[in-house]
């Protein structure tokens, strides 16, 4: 049915604890962030989308976990309440908006493996300088060469991904497809727009389940 645009006003925010509850293997998390990076996503895409996570429950910890492809750090493993709490960056409160959405096709447990494959299998990739400026390029240079031009090969992603790039090879692994036009880069939005996607709830940010980190002395 896909993620209607206005559904960060529409759809009411609900306690962590109760998110929680609802989070099934292979969700994603769909976000809105206000970093650097996450509005130069927004600004190429125009959409509010800038940035997207798996999530898996390990039923015998208790624990619900995301992982994610954010920059500086690469391909890393968190706890939801971390994610919900900060950014990458350790901004907390949580400096935007996130919805939990679900892709129908990760009901069966045959699709929800091979994903799990992929994400734990990368989980660790770090990214160098200059692979952080290559996503950075492939993302502008969609933006100003329009969305039928096609990426320069020493563009495309091989490691290295951004969150949605990731996020779209584990799918791939598991054989599900995100409708996209094969330009450019795919995006967090990209995601929003497939008609199989459901909003399920949107995490309120402004009550963090993780206390704020105490500061650093100088």
């Amino acid at each position: 049915m896909s993620i209607a645009d206005d559904v960060l006003e529409t759809l009411k925010p609900q306690p962590y604890a109760d998110v929680r509850k609802l989070v099934q293997d292979g969700d994603i998390f769909l976000c809105q962030g206000h970093d650097p990076f996450s509005r130069l996503i927004q600004w190429s895409t125009k959409s509010a989308w800038s940035h997207i996570a798996i999530a898996f429950r390990i039923e015998s910890l208790d624990r619900v976990i995301v992982i994610e492809s954010v920059e500086k750090i690469g391909v890393r493993c968190i706890g939801l309440s971390e994610f919900c709490s900060r950014d990458s960056s350790g901004a907390s409160p949580y400096p935007g908006k996130i919805v939990l959405a679900r892709h129908p096709a990760f009901k069966a447990m045959t699709k929800v493996k091979p994903m799990a494959k992929f994400a734990f299998d990368h989980l660790g990739c770090r990214f160098a300088a200059g692979e952080i400026a290559k996503i950075g390029f492939r993302i502008a240079e969609a933006k100003f060469r329009g969305e039928h031009h096609k990426m320069p090969k020493i563009l495309i992603p091989e490691d290295e991904f951004i969150c949605s790039e990731f996020v779209a090879a584990a799918f791939q692994a598991a054989k599900v497809k995100i409708p996209w036009d094969g330009l450019g880069f795919i995006a967090p939005a990209d995601f929003a727009d497939d008609p199989k996607i459901e909003a399920i709830a949107q995490v309120d940010v402004s009550k963090p389940p993780r206390p704020p980190r105490p500061k650093k002395k100088s």
